[in-house]
Parts: structure tokens; C-alpha cells; sequence
């Protein structure tokens, strides 16, 4: 009988799945023996990457690091736990006038998740990554030693972390500033694109906007390849909004979240119905610009709606495919990755395509520089590692980069994390994998 710590543990995409010892402390004097008596250790979130970066041999999960420290109202700071998510952060904060400065498309990841990738959101070009706002942090290093990093104190320390995939230690604690809001809700134009010249003139003259995002049908071809829908939004001021938004502009109503009760089938998710949706989602807006208010949630994390989303994709699990390319090939090199996806028919639905502004050099782990990111859903099933090769091998010609939060396949290079990770305790299998790879 195998020791009750050892289970079978997997990311969102359900991808890959394995059998590796985890455990959760709240005691930093237990989290020390764990990581003393393990040979290789891993920290993880609330498992909501999509890749195996947070998978390992040994697995610290910060799950029960569930608590808030404090919140400096006046100032917009909060400290907490890493374990904390950032919904919490939200139903905490939100009320009182502040929201994140940057949050990627879920709000179920944990804030030492969101350091350790340094997450981007739809505001990179504007505010940059999370690390921008991250005040200091509490680090369990290889001797189970605490340190404190900041950009002042155990500089190269912060530096590695932010980004550095959790091959520097376990984030015990964060603290980080938050942006003042006057409302809950967004003010929000929709834009329909024809083709690609189209999406990515209107990425160009949006730039101005905070926050932008396009969905792009990846099966188009021809004339109409790129075909998308522009979405750029502001935080909305209180006398903007509509009348039914007014009474309580800083408070939702909290609505019905469906679940997905059972894996689908693998038959249902195919070419046809992902081309079925595609062509319902482009036609569902029937005027070229359309312009509302929506709240937060609809906004920053319309897949949090629905419960359990992952198993629409059956029990094979998925990957999700991101990458960026610099901003001077970006429609050049875009057009050559959904020629590929179009060509080879694994359909994604969730196609994702963002404007980037300049890298922050400090963070030389982050993912983001300056260009454009295509994000993709595709089902595991048997053509999809050649697919990933060929995108690789793209995504390498015009000096691009693979997001190693959602990689799972890819043998993108792990060398500039290499330089600054000096310790060997914290092992992730994406760690091995790239470097077996090489």
C-alpha cells in the first residue's frame, strides 16, 4: 500500500497527470522539514497553470498559507500568505476601492503563483506585470533558512523569484500595492476585425486604452485569417454608470456559476464544433463596434463563470499553447503559427491575442516583452506534439518566447534561469524535461 502522501496530482489541463508525494503545512517550522528531508522539492499553488511547472517529485502545496496579514487601507497595500487567492484578494479589497494592478484571466491562482510567474494581464502594454507592484517577500530557501527580498534587500534574490518558475524556494508571504476604483464595473467597446491587417491596425490605435484583448478564430484562411474581436476597457467612474449599476457601484450581485458535472466525451470537442463556435461567437455581435458596461468578472474572467471548464476537454486533458513574437514580425510570424493550426485541424476555441509593451530588464525571468501573444487551448490527442514542434520551430525564426506557466510540451530553453538559480533543492518536472530535452 502505497503512504497516503503520495497521489495522483495534475494542473488545470489536466496534463500530465503523475503520482508524487504532496503535502500541506501552515507551520513554517514543518515546511522547514519538509524541505530538509526532501532531496527535491516544488511549491505549488492552487494548481491552476495549466503545464507541469509546478509538478515535482516532491510537492510543497501552499494551500493552507490561507491568511491575510494586514491591509493598509489608506495606502492600497495588502500583506498575505502565498497560499491566498486572488479572489480572495478581490472580495476582500474590491469593497473598500482598490483592485489588482494586474491579473491574468483567472482570479483562482494563488499570489506566490502569481509572483513565481510573474503573471501579465490585458494591461501589459500600459502597467506591466504583477512584479511591478510587489512590494517585498517572505522566501524559504534551500536550508530552510527565511530571508526577506525586495529590491533593496536580497535584490538578486527578488529578482530570480519574480518569474523564476519556484526554482529559487517557497514564497511564504508577499506584500503588494493594489489601484484605487471607484466601481466594480468596466467601461467596454467590442470591435470586429475582418482579418489579421485589420485586428492588428486596431491593436496600434488602441494602445492609449488600459486594458486590451482580442479573441481571433485560429481556423480561418485565406482572406479571412486573423478574423477576431477587439475588447478594450477602463475602470469605470461612478458617474459614468448606468442607473441599475449606481446604488451599490463597488459591490456585485453574486451570480449562478454552472458546473461541468463530467468529462465530455472525446468526440464532442472536434474541428466542426469548434468551428461551429467560432462562427456563433463572431456572429453573436451583429454591429461592428459595441460599446457597455460590464462588471469585473465579465471582463477579466469570463471562464471563472463556469465550474470545472477543464473537463470539457475530456479525461486526456489539454495544453494550452502560448507564445510571443516581437512586435516589429508580430503579424508576419501570427500569420505563419495559424496557417500552421489551420492546416493541421487541431481546433482551439480559446484563442487569445495580446498587445505587449516594453520588458521591464530587471525581471529578467518575466515572460513578457515588447510584441504580440497568441494563446491556445488544443486537446491532447495524438498530432498535437508534432503541432507544438511546429510551432517551436516558428516561434524560435522570429526570436520569440514560450510562457513556461503554461508549457507542457515545448522544449523551450531554460538557460537564463539556469544563471540565477543557484540552489538544486527546488526541482520542477518542467525543469527536467526542458533540460532533458536539450
Amino acid at each position: 500500500m502505497k503512504p497516503n502522501f503520495i497521489q495522483k496530482v495534475t494542473n488545470w489541463g489536466n496534463f500530465p497527470i503523475v503520482e508524487k508525494e504532496m503535502k500541506s503545512e501552515d507551520s513554517y517550522k514543518k515546511i522547514k522539514e519538509f524541505v530538509l528531508n526532501h532531496n527535491e522539492v516544488i511549491a505549488r499553488g492552487n494548481g491552476r497553470c495549466y503545464g507541469d511547472s509546478s509538478l515535482g517529485e516532491s510537492i510543497f502545496s501552499t494551500k493552507k498559507l490561507n491568511k491575510f496579514i494586514s491591509f493598509d487601507r489608506l495606502n492600497g497595500i495588502i500583506e498575505c500568505e502565498s497560499g491566498v487567492l486572488l479572489s480572495d484578494v478581490l472580495e476582500v479589497s474590491v469593497p473598500q476601492g482598490y483592485f489588482l494592478y494586474v491579473t491574468p484571466g483567472t482570479k483562482f491562482i494563488s499570489v506566490g503563483g502569481a509572483i513565481a510567474s510573474d503573471v501579465h494581464g490585458k494591461n501589459h502594454h500600459a502597467e506591466g506585470c504583477f512584479s511591478e507592484y510587489v512590494i517585498d517577500f517572505k522566501l524559504m530557501i534551500e536550508h530552510g533558512e527565511i530571508i526577506n527580498c525586495s529590491r533593496q534587500e536580497n535584490s538578486e534574490k527578488f529578482w530570480a523569484t519574480i518569474g523564476g518558475m519556484g526554482l529559487t524556494g517557497i514564497i511564504l508571504s508577499a506584500r503588494f500595492k493594489l489601484k484605487n476604483i471607484e466601481t466594480a464595473y468596466i467601461r467596454q467597446e467590442s470591435t470586429k476585425a475582418e482579418n489579421l491587417d485589420e485586428i492588428f491596425r486596431l491593436f496600434e490605435e488602441s494602445e492609449s486604452w488600459t486594458y486590451t484583448v482580442a479573441w481571433i478564430d485560429c481556423l480561418q484562411k485565406g482572406k479571412n485569417i486573423g478574423r477576431s474581436i477587439l475588447m478594450k476597457g477602463e475602470h469605470a467612474f461612478a458617474h459614468e454608470l448606468p442607473k441599475k449599476f449606481s446604488e451599490n457601484p463597488l459591490r456585485l450581485k453574486k451570480k449562478f456559476s454552472p458546473t461541468v458535472p463530467f468529462y465530455f466525451p472525446n468526440f464532442v470537442l472536434n474541428r466542426l464544433t469548434v468551428k461551429i463556435f467560432n462562427w456563433l461567437y463572431y456572429k453573436k455581435q451583429t454591429q461592428k463596434e459595441v460599446k457597455n458596461f460590464v462588471d469585473y468578472d465579465t471582463f477579466f474572467y469570463p471562464l471563472d463563470f463556469v465550474n470545472d471548464w477543464n473537463k470539457i476537454y475530456g479525461k486526456a486533458g489539454f495544453i494550452q499553447y502560448q507564445m510571443m513574437i516581437p512586435k516589429a514580425s508580430g503579424k508576419e510570424g501570427m500569420k505563419r503559427i495559424l496557417e500552421t493550426i489551420a492546416d493541421n485541424g487541431n481546433a482551439s476555441f480559446l484563442a487569445v491575442l495580446k498587445l505587449y509593451g516594453k520588458e521591464n530588464p530587471q525581471a529578467y525571468n518575466s515572460f513578457p516583452f515588447e510584441g504580440y501573444s497568441l494563446a491556445l487551448d488544443f486537446k491532447v490527442n495524438s498530432k498535437l506534439k508534432k503541432l507544438v514542434e511546429k510551432l517551436d520551430a516558428i516561434v524560435e525564426e522570429y526570436n520569440g518566447k514560450i510562457y513556461l506557466t503554461k508549457d507542457s510540451m515545448s522544449k523551450s530553453s531554460l538557460t537564463d534561469y539556469l544563471k540565477n538559480v543557484e540552489s538544486s533543492k527546488f526541482v520542477s518536472l518542467q525543469h527536467k524535461r526542458i533540460l532533458n530535452n536539450k
